[in-house]
Order: structure tokens, then sequence, then C-alpha cells
């Protein structure tokens, strides 16, 4: 698979989670299920590396890879605790498994391109 096209499935699928867990988590604050700043609280980590994955830093792509892990447990506690929900957090944790792939692919691939990694170290 070429670059390009990991950068815009990695970059589509990370915008699309975005949304599916902005919506979410803000309909839950509308609701009064959760407080507004506790729902703040759960999209801000998310939004944190916005700017490196649109610009396709592989940088960022490296390390927003750990953030995603925290909402995988979220929408993995959601699947087996949630009744109504079932179907949202098979959706959330499937594209967040298939954006925990295609981050490091992506990361890995374009930094070989850039010439980025770790310098040996000369004699």
């Amino acid at each position: 698979m070429k670059t390009q096209t990991l950068f815009q499935l990695c970059r589509i699928g990370y915008m699309a989670l975005v949304l599916l867990l902005s919506g979410y988590f803000i309909r839950l604050g509308l609701n009064g299920n959760y407080s507004l700043v506790f729902s703040l609280l759960w999209v801000i980590p998310l939004l944190l590396p916005l700017k490196g994955i649109i610009t396709g830093n592989p940088y960022t792509y490296a390390w927003g890879s750990f953030i995603l892990c925290l909402y995988l447990l979220h929408g993995l506690t959601l699947v087996y605790v949630a009744d109504g929900a079932f179907y949202f957090a098979i959706v959330e944790s499937l594209l967040i498994g298939a954006l925990l792939i295609g981050f490091p692919y992506y990361a890995r691939y374009r930094g070989r391109e850039l010439g980025l990694g770790i310098k040996k170290k000369k004699k």
C-alpha cells in the first residue's frame, strides 16, 4: 500500500472517530448523564494530535496510538457493560482497532521515506 493511500485512510478514520466520540459524549452531556465538563475531558485528549495527523507528521502518528488505547478501553468496556450502546461500542472498537494498525504502519513507512529513525552510533 502506498504511503499516501495509508495517510488518507488514517486521516479519514481519525476524523470519523473524533466526530463519533464527540457527538456521543456531547449528547451524554446535554442529556444530563454526564456533566459538560466531564464530556469535554473525554474529548480533549482525542484532539491533542489533531494538527499532526492532518499534516501527516509521522512522529504524531507514532505517539497518537497511545491516546487511542484509552478510547479502546472505553469501547471494549462499553461492549461488555452497556445494553443500549452495544452497536456503537462495536463500531468504536473496530474503528480504533483499525487506527491502531494503520497509525504505526504509516509512521514507519513515512519515516523511512523521510529518512527519519534512530541514527547509528559512529565509531
